[in-house]
């Protein structure tokens, strides 16, 4: 079920808790931006869509949603993407030439309705100004976040994202050292290529996002964050090279899952 929830006064948070067996709980987070141009950060998974409609007209009209930002197209973006398009003919999809392409052999984004903006470009919708580019982990080679130059929001994707047993409505409300576990795991699942990065071009990735020193950190696997955690969230992801890689369970191990899952009451 799709919740609603605070990051700033024009900021709200869609989010959801996905528990993984064994695993801890992971929050899928979409977010709706207020202003004289609202913008929607991603449309919630696609075995939630309906909620998340629900959810999102707790918080808006979607009538005065002009733009999608589309993050990448992992089903656990893209769930009411299709549903909102349909119903409001208003609506324009931010993404890349390559999410364009995805989307194709699924459910194709009407060409009209696009508007492509690279790693590296701007594009500015009423008083804020959404500067594109790559985050420095991502599970999908399309994958673009965004540094609001007027407000200080930086938004990362699945990037800084965490498994956590519990997920608060803000991240610092999490122990330093589960947040750390959480999200050096989370990388090692979701950016396993990590293990194979140059240290010092991982330092240079690292230290430009240092330099954007954010007021508010929004990633779409972790609760709401003050820009001041910036550095914890980094040192992290710098970890992750020497961490060990995730093995996932097992024939064996998934069928004590399920059994576990399936065992009457005691």
């Amino acid at each position: 079920m799709i919740t609603t929830y605070k990051a700033a006064s024009d900021i709200d948070v869609l989010t959801t808790n996905f528990p993984i067996p064994g695993l801890g709980q992971l929050a899928p987070n979409s977010f709706v931006l207020h202003g004289d141009v609202p913008v929607l950060v991603d449309t919630g998974p696609v075995v939630e869509r309906e909620s998340f409609m629900t959810a999102l007209k707790s918080v808006i009209d979607p009538a005065d949603l002009r733009w999608i930002w589309l993050s990448h197209t992992d089903g656990d973006h893209i769930g009411a993407l299709g549903l909102l398009l349909d119903e409001y003919p208003d609506l324009k999809v931010i993404t890349t030439f390559l999410g364009v392409g995805i989307m194709s052999v699924s459910d194709p984004l009407p060409m009209d309705r696009v508007h492509l903006v690279n790693p590296g470009e701007s594009i500015t919708l009423g008083s804020r100004t959404l500067a594109s580019f790559r985050p420095p982990t991502f599970d999908n080679p399309w994958t673009t976040g965004f540094f609001d130059t007027s407000s200080g929001v930086l938004f990362l994707a699945d990037c800084f994202g965490a498994l956590l047993q519990d997920v608060p409505q803000n991240a610092a409300d999490i122990s330093e050292g589960d947040l750390r576990e959480g999200q050096v795991f989370w990388a090692t699942i979701d950016s396993p290529w990590m293990h194979e990065v140059d240290g010092g071009k991982l330092a240079h990735e690292l230290d430009a996002v240092a330099k954007l020193e954010p007021s508010l950190i929004l990633s779409s696997h972790l609760p709401a964050a003050p820009g001041g955690m910036i550095d914890q969230f980094l040192a992290s992801l710098a970890a992750v090279p020497d961490a060990a890689p995730f093995v996932g369970p097992d024939q064996f191990a998934l069928e004590q899952m399920l059994a576990q899952m399936t065992a009457p009451p005691q």
